[in-house]
């Protein structure tokens, strides 16, 4: 069998839809104002406002850890902490990014699931008010998780109180947004703005989109001096109206959800193909558009060479794979068959 180009590594990895791709040509005739002074721009922002509401306040950027990063800037000062999951993307991932540029401390707490609940946030709350201790200011949260778990509104909500209640914020990573609005069967205002979160990096990456975040405030105040905040950051798209193409194009006729849809569908199809597998654990629900097992580790290699994915785990051979907006059953069936060959010949 030759090497497939395809796999099951990230939802980065799939290509752009092409309703998006369609959009980026449309907008690439003539001359618009730079930096956001365009109609593309104004169309995009006029679309999001109607979902977050008139008050939320709309900021493109390039990534998702730049939307991380100035998210989380805007509402802190460096003697604060930010309070996460120890599997947050801003811990993990952003190569320490959100301490280096913010100044603040992340408190990262063991989650077994991936979700943070207010006990979780209760037992970072210690020297409030005295001057040798970093001062919590923000939790952030990730809809879905890392783990491909996914907070229902009412766990946000319950968090936001707690998070309000003790003067500090919500930030909600949203870079598979997408997967847990329609893991949950709802919108996305109802679990952002709607349950309490304070900023949100909104993202469609993972998604079919090309490039490009957004950041989004629910309240006017926390985006004062932003615009400042973002073109320090280095995050102000001269041709921005190529991000905003996007995004309009990802809210059309809810693409966002179309594609969500299938991924969410997709992971669940893997995970019926490959559970009964013997010699395959399956470690995690399989909530959204992620699916995490134990298989033998003279396997893996093996696997990789025909679908590329990740492991999760070195020390238990944990492994994630994640399907995209563009994952077919014929990927789905042929990975699972050929997992299944390479256990059985490995007894």
């Amino acid at each position: 069998m030759g090497k497939s180009n395809r796999g099951f590594a990230s939802d980065n990895n799939a290509g752009v839809h092409p309703a998006v791709m369609n959009a980026l040509a449309s907008v690439n005739e003539g001359h618009v104002i730079a930096y956001g002074d365009d109609p593309f721009t104004a169309d995009a922002v006029g679309r999001m406002k109607e979902i977050f509401g008139g008050q939320s306040e709309i900021f493109f950027v390039f990534t998702g850890t730049a939307a991380n990063v100035l998210g989380l800037d805007a509402g802190t000062s460096s003697h604060h902490a930010v309070i996460c999951p120890d599997t947050a993307h801003i811990h993990v991932d952003e190569c320490g990014a959100p301490e280096k540029f913010t100044g603040c401390k992340l408190l990262a707490v063991p989650a077994p699931d991936g979700k943070l609940t207010v006990d979780l946030v209760k037992g970072q709350m210690r020297g409030i008010g005295f001057e040798h201790h970093v001062q919590p200011r923000v939790v952030s949260i990730t809809q879905s998780t890392e783990l491909g778990t996914v907070y229902t509104i009412d766990e946000i909500r319950e968090i936001a109180a707690y998070a309000h209640d003790q003067g500090m914020l919500l930030h909600m990573d949203g870079a598979r947004i997408s997967n847990a609005a329609v893991a949950l069967g709802t919108g996305f205002s109802e679990m952002t703005g709607g349950a309490g979160v304070d900023v949100l990096s909104f993202g469609g990456t993972k998604n079919g989109m090309m490039y490009g975040e957004a950041v989004v405030f629910f309240h006017p105040g926390l985006a004062r001096d932003f615009r400042y905040r973002r073109k320090q950051g280095m995050q102000l798209a001269s041709k921005m109206r190529y991000i905003a193409a996007q995004f309009s194009a990802y809210l059309e006729e809810d693409l966002w959800r179309k594609n969500a849809l299938h991924a969410n569908r997709m992971a669940r199809e893997l995970h019926g193909a490959v559970k009964d597998i013997p010699g395959v654990t399956i470690t995690r629900e399989v909530e959204s558009n992620a699916v995490f097992a134990i298989i033998p580790r003279e396997v893996i290699p093996l696997l990789q060479e025909h679908y590329f994915f990740y492991v999760w785990d070195e020390e238990t051979s944990e492994v994630r794979w994640m399907c995209s907006y563009d994952t077919t059953r014929e990927d789905v069936n042929g990975f699972a068959s050929l997992l299944g060959s390479l256990l059985e010949r490995s007894r």
